[in-house]
């Protein structure tokens, strides 16, 4: 039997399931990208809020594939999490209550979006999904943002979908939506907010200024690590549960949702389910790009280096291991301060048990990609901030020296090396002799990753070429 509402009852003991009525749910929520992060964390957030608020069931509009609609609408919405951990626990999620996809359902989105009783829209479609340009604002030169400029009810990006839906509400004399962008980007929500506004400027001026007036784009932070659905899962959930599951997902037991206490009136009251609300995401931000985005780049390097495979192997070897806890504690922590809600030191040392979960296989080579970008926002920003407060980078530097070394090692066996910028990188590792000083110097003019100050600092300068050196 597949999963669905009707089969709920044949689900074997020791699953958990959904903790209310079902029948009572009605749409609150209008989500834009349906993909395994959100299914596993925000939609997990609401089915928890509810056992108490019925009022939240979840739309969720996918932009440019079938595949979740195909695979939950047969199952009523219904999906198995699988919480790795010690032990695996897994609860049948029920906060999807519809599926739809663009391009197939336009109008009955837009129905949604203009819909009294939706309050909020929220999304997760990766920085991709914004058409933002280089400058950080909405790229009018974009595909997608010109077909939603030339067809304004006919949206092809989510950019213009919420325009659109928010111009809707407006001429029916609706309040707006609040809208909450879930994705990794810095600033998130005023970033979107920006480009809402831009693009609708652009065709209703008197749409922009309501839509400034009146709308709420609070930023958020989100984090949890989530791997890919696979056949084992698939039928490590199918003989736990009794039932067929087209498409159940996994994630660890940890999870964390920051948003920024702007959600306005008649918001869900996600904080009841343990989500932060803070004035200050952006020190959340920072405490994870530097102590955990930081500290699983420099992991993934040196395991790599070591002939490691995955974060909790590299955390099995005790020099490794030893080296990320002082990192951390040593050089990170001081460049940071802890806004209200967050014990820095207790969620250091959270961040090393995540790593520790032999339940959760993150490989090291994945997390080594698109290191050109990752580096100035995960190691780079600690090593200036410890340098102009006179203190050692040592550890930082190396994470930094071992990535030099990855693409060295790369390019010169011609494995693949993951980056926008793998041409340029390529060509400076084949280019490397093993001589510190010359090769640093090559990475080190890349200005677009190195910033001219820290490449032209002596002392950042010989902790890389001594690290360097010793790798």
């Amino acid at each position: 039997m597949r999963l669905s509402q009707a089969t709920l009852g044949h689900v074997r003991s020791g699953v958990d399931l959904p903790a209310y009525d079902r029948s009572k749910v009605t749409t609150g929520i209008v989500h834009f990208g349906p993909g395994a992060f959100h299914r596993a964390h925000q939609a997990v957030y609401v089915d928890d809020l509810l056992a108490s608020d019925p009022g939240w069931g979840i739309c969720e509009v996918s932009l440019h594939s079938e595949s979740v609609a195909q695979a939950l609408t047969p199952q009523d919405g219904l999906y198995t999490l699988a919480q790795l951990d010690a032990e695996t626990r897994l609860r049948i999620v029920g906060s999807v209550r519809e599926l739809a996809v663009a391009g197939r359902d336009d109008e009955r989105i837009m129905l949604r979006l203009a819909d009294p009783a939706v309050r909020l829209v929220s999304l997760t479609v990766t920085e991709k999904g914004y058409c933002l340009g280089p400058d950080g604002d909405l790229d009018f030169s974009h595909p997608d943002v010109i077909r939603d400029l030339a067809e304004p009810t006919r949206p092809a990006s989510v950019i213009g979908w919420i325009a659109e839906g928010l111009a809707r509400r407006r001429a029916a004399g609706v309040a707006a939506f609040t809208v909450l962008s879930c994705d990794n980007l810095t600033g998130n929500g005023h970033k979107l907010g920006r480009a809402v506004t831009a693009l609708a400027r652009r065709s209703d001026p008197a749409l922009a200024d309501w839509i400034e007036a009146e709308v709420r784009f609070p930023d958020s932070m989100v984090d949890s690590i989530t791997p890919a659905t696979d056949g084992a899962l698939r039928e490590r959930v199918r003989d736990a549960i009794g039932l067929e599951d087209a498409w159940p997902i996994q994630r660890e037991a940890f999870t964390q949702w920051v948003i920024e206490d702007r959600l306005g009136p008649g918001a869900p009251d996600l904080a009841s389910v343990g989500v932060i609300l803070t004035d200050d995401v952006a020190a959340f931000e920072r405490a994870k790009l530097r102590l955990l985005n930081g500290a699983h780049s420099t992991l993934a390097y040196l395991g790599l280096l070591r002939g490691h495979e995955t974060v909790a192997q590299s955390m099995g070897d005790s020099d490794l291991e030893r080296l990320l806890e002082a990192l951390m504690t040593q050089e990170v922590l001081p460049t940071l301060t802890a806004p209200r809600g967050l014990d820095l030191p207790a969620y250091a040392a959270d961040i090393l048990a995540r790593f520790r979960n032999p339940a959760i296989r993150h490989k090291l080579s994945q997390i080594a990609w698109d290191g050109s970008q990752k580096l100035p926002f995960r190691l780079l920003g600690t090593i200036s901030d410890l340098l102009a407060m006179n203190r050692p980078i040592d550890r930082a530097a190396l994470g930094v020296a071992a990535w030099m070394r990855f693409v060295v090692r790369q390019a010169k066996t011609g494995a693949p090396l993951v980056d926008p910028m793998a041409g340029r990188l390529a060509d400076i590792g084949r280019s490397c002799s093993g001589d510190a000083a010359h090769d640093v110097a090559a990475f080190a003019r890349i200005e677009t990753i190195f910033p001219g100050a820290l490449a032209a600092d002596a002392r950042f300068v010989a902790a890389l070429e001594r690290d360097y050196a010793s790798l």
